[in-house]
């Protein structure tokens, strides 16, 4: 069972160390940062209050692609509305697919900057959003607490199963090879005429939000490549891309 919390652009190093305090009281060690503006940090050790060992094994990368390195499955925690509406879960459920997935490989729990929150670009990485209920009077959440609560929840959903339960024939794709589809993808669909290649963004985030819902395995993404390859106009003409 491998589960990560990815931190992007922490600004608050305290948040850090306690979001590490957090992971550790739920069981959970695999911390990566991205881009944090401070760390390390005395700050992020005095509140981690005894989780020292999770800071210290917490790595440090420049971007989203670097931390979600050999990822099968992605949720980002975010209370935003989005112009795209993206698949969402609430906590419990998404727990529970967390574990189930984290069977057959690494999945990650992504969290935004404490000012902004996920962008969307670091949306178009997640397989599902997190929305963790608040009152709506104040919905705002400390990045420590909503990692607590994500953590909690996993924890919960972890009491009784076991391994057996939930491996699978076939792994999910990873986040890399997910990627390398969407370039091919939009590569085929610019060359054959039929997306803009001055305004892609919009189609390929529809297009990125069905294959999230869909969730292939790695013979479902090979089989779609080798589709897009058989249709290839450059492939088909001789053309080396």
């Amino acid at each position: 069972m491998s589960i990560r919390i990815i931190l992007i652009e922490t600004t608050h190093p305290g948040n850090i160390g306690a979001t590490a305090r957090a992971m550790k009281n739920m069981g959970l060690f695999d911390l990566m940062l991205v881009n944090p503006r401070y760390f390390p940090h005395d700050d992020a050790i005095a509140r981690a209050s005894g989780a020292e060992d999770v800071l210290e094994a917490t790595r440090v990368v420049d971007n989203l692609d670097e931390a979600l390195n050999n990822c099968i499955y992605v949720a980002g925690a975010s209370a935003r509305v989005r112009t795209i509406k993206w698949p969402s879960m609430e906590p419990r459920e998404c727990a529970r697919k967390l574990l189930q997935e984290s069977y057959n490989g690494t999945v990650a729990v992504v969290f935004g900057s404490e000012k902004s929150g996920l962008t969307n670009a670091d949306i178009d990485r997640c397989n599902t959003l997190i929305k963790i209920p608040t009152d709506p009077s104040f919905s705002s959440l400390n990045l420590a607490m909503a990692v607590q609560v994500i953590s909690y929840e996993l924890l919960v959903a972890k009491i009784g199963m076991t391994e057996e339960n939930y491996l699978s024939e076939v792994s999910l794709a990873t986040c890399e090879e997910l990627e390398h589809f969407y370039v091919h993808l939009q590569d085929v669909l610019t060359d054959g005429g039929f997306l803009d290649p001055d305004n892609p963004r919009h189609l390929m985030r529809r297009l990125r939000r069905l294959f999230a819902r869909a969730q292939p395995d790695q013979n479902e993404i090979n089989i779609l490549r080798g589709m897009l390859s058989a249709l290839d106009p450059k492939a088909r003409n001789g053309v080396e891309k």
